[in-house]
């Protein structure tokens, strides 16, 4: 007659199972369903035994930046920080939104570009001039740097509106920025970066009422920031925007987006993954 096995020896031998081990508190699956789902396998502390299941993509880190076409400081965190993260890394990782319209108000105590005011508080005054304004049912802005970054940001905005595909039109954004007039390249730089693109079709929407109320859009997303911006370039990550995280973009925009990115780390993070191949001007 064979020796009884004690029960809690066959309790122990049934959580087990070849190449997977013991079951971890937390995990209330059965042996054969650990590595059914990502999710299981996550609760069963059982990841790196499942060989043939594939890791779920990670939430690409949401960059918003809100700018003035003129301002020195926005041209250059664009063109040398957020431009250069967004070629090293892949659109999964990286998801950008740029909102051409800056200052909330110009004229005597103005928010100032690349400027924190003392403390950080919103500069006030009793003779504050309106961005923008609503004339017989059409939009009129007043820009900090004058008329011409008026133009700037509507030619940015239109540019967007007609190109749709962020990867068609931030080249282009990238070359007037980095250029010697953000308001008279526009041709050079359609013909370089996307040839495909019709500028009679951008000028129409510059000169015309939906450029204004795409401006219009712009306004109403720069003054719903929470908090307020009180300065630009105001960089938004993930929803959020702290003193730190503003710093830590400026200073090093794909550092800050390798260490927020909670996926496989790419090639320009230090990671084994390869970047995928290049499309276009993109790489």
């Amino acid at each position: 007659m064979a020796p009884a096995v004690p029960l809690a020896l066959l309790a122990l031998v049934a959580l087990l199972a070849p190449g997977l081990g013991v079951a971890f508190p937390g995990c209330d699956y059965p042996v054969h369903l650990w590595c059914s789902s990502w999710e299981i396998a996550v609760a069963c502390q059982a990841e790196s035994r499942c060989a043939n299941l594939s890791r779920p993509a990670a939430a690409p880190v949401e960059l918003s930046l809100f700018y003035e076409s003129l301002c020195p400081a926005c041209r250059g965190f664009l063109v040398q920080e957020l431009f250069t993260a967004w070629l090293l890394l892949p659109e999964e990782v990286l998801s950008i939104t740029l909102v051409p319209y800056g200052n909330a108000e110009v004229g005597a105590g103005p928010i100032r570009c690349r400027g924190r005011s003392l403390g950080h508080h919103r500069p006030r005054s009793d003779r504050l001039v309106l961005q923008e304004r609503n004339v017989s049912g059409k939009w009129h802005f007043q820009c900090q740097h004058g008329p011409e970054e008026c133009l700037g940001n509507m030619i940015e905005t239109c540019l967007m509106h007609e190109a749709k595909n962020f990867s068609t039109y931030f080249p282009v954004i990238f070359c007037l920025e980095s250029g010697s007039s953000v308001t008279k390249n526009l041709e050079a730089c359609l013909q370089v970066y996307a040839p495909q693109l019709d500028g009679g079709r951008i000028a129409a929407c510059v000169q015309g009422d939906v450029g204004a109320a795409l401006m219009h859009r712009n306004a109403q997303l720069t003054e719903a920031l929470d908090p307020p911006h009180q300065y630009v370039p105001w960089i938004v990550i993930n929803g959020k925007h702290t003193d730190e995280l503003q710093a830590q973009a400026e200073a090093s925009l794909l550092g800050l987006i390798c260490h927020l990115y909670q996926g496989e780390k790419p090639k320009a993070c230090g990671g084994s993954r390869a970047p995928k191949a290049p499309a276009g001007c993109r790489r």
